[in-house]
């Protein structure tokens, strides 16, 4: 905007008016480029924030099962230990 145009306008509608119109614009302006550029966006991005905490969820489900077989399986081994440790020996020379 041609700068005389603005002093003409300050000089005829005075200054708080003038600055009020632009304020008014800048505000519209805003409005309108967050309704029409970044909600969209935002409804795209939560979206995939939601699917992203669903694979998260997915994933901590499935450490908790591998975390749960790990258990068994050195449970099992410890117990299995513990059985062959107290089981008779066979004597292997027998045989004389």
């Amino acid at each position: 905007m041609n700068p005389d145009v603005v002093i003409e306008l300050i000089k005829q509608y005075g200054f708080p008016i003038v600055a009020a119109v632009g304020m008014g614009y800048f505000v519209y302006f805003i409005y309108s480029f967050v309704t029409k550029e970044l909600t969209p966006l935002i409804g795209q991005t939560s979206g995939i924030l939601i699917a992203l905490i669903d694979r998260i969820r997915m994933l901590d489900n499935d450490l908790i099962r591998l975390q749960q077989k790990v258990s068994v399986v050195l449970q099992m081994k410890e117990e299995e230990k513990h059985a062959n440790k107290h089981k008779p020996k066979s004597d292997k020379n027998t045989d004389t």
